[in-house]
Parts: C-alpha cells; sequence; structure tokens
C-alpha cells in the first residue's frame, strides 16, 4: 500500500505565498511522474504542474510564472511552491504519483487526501 501526505495549505491573502508537500510512503519501488491537481468548487479537477524524475515539469497556462513544482526523489517528495497568489487559485490542491511498487515494473496512480487553499481578495 502507498499513501501520499499532504500538508501547507490554508489561508493567504491576495499576492501572499504558500508551499505545499506531499510526501509518499509504503510499498514503494520507484515513482516516475509527480504532479499536483486542484479542483475548486463546481468545477472539474485540473492539473496544476507536473513533474518527471528528471526534473522536467509543466504547468497549466493559469499559473506560469506564479507557481514552482519541485521533487526530492531521496525523500519521495513534491513540493509547490505558490506566489502571488490569486483569489481564482482557491481550490482543493490533491497531489498525485505514479509509483511503481515491484520490480517488475506494476505502475498505479495514487492521490493525496488534499489540503484546502484559499486565497482572500
Amino acid at each position: 500500500q502507498v499513501q501520499l501526505v499532504e500538508s501547507g495549505g490554508g489561508l493567504v491573502q491576495a499576492g501572499g505565498s504558500l508551499r505545499l508537500s506531499c510526501a509518499a510512503s509504503g510499498s514503494i519501488f520507484s515513482i516516475n511522474a509527480m504532479g499536483w491537481y486542484r479542483q475548486a468548487p463546481g468545477k472539474q479537477r485540473e492539473l496544476v504542474a507536473g513533474i518527471t524524475t528528471g526534473g522536467s515539469t509543466d504547468y497549466a497556462d493559469s499559473v506560469k510564472g506564479r507557481f514552482t513544482i519541485s521533487r526530492d526523489n531521496a525523500k519521495n517528495t513534491v513540493y509547490l511552491q505558490m506566489n502571488s497568489l490569486k483569489p481564482e487559485d482557491t481550490a482543493i490542491y490533491y497531489c498525485n504519483a505514479k509509483v511503481v511498487i515491484n520490480t517488475r515494473g506494476h505502475q498505479y496512480g495514487y492521490w493525496g487526501q488534499g489540503t484546502q487553499v484559499t486565497v482572500s481578495s
């Protein structure tokens, strides 16, 4: 079994910053892509940022230049530094990891429980 535990959400004023963390633990052989998604009330879950094992990144257009995704492979942890936050960034943020669980290369996707980010105007 694999668990993803997120932390770092909260309430911040517009223009402020937050840093989210997501640590993976359990039956992990290796982790391929990791990413952050978010879901606002009444909207579908959307990709915010993704990062490969090698460090290649991808961002939603709405967060480019403001958010930075990074990872520490030794700690099986992914981070999301969020700067210049806007009220429209308010959502529940979820981390996702593509985890290889054994030497046969079996890979599964796992989700964290979500962390609330609220940006006040």
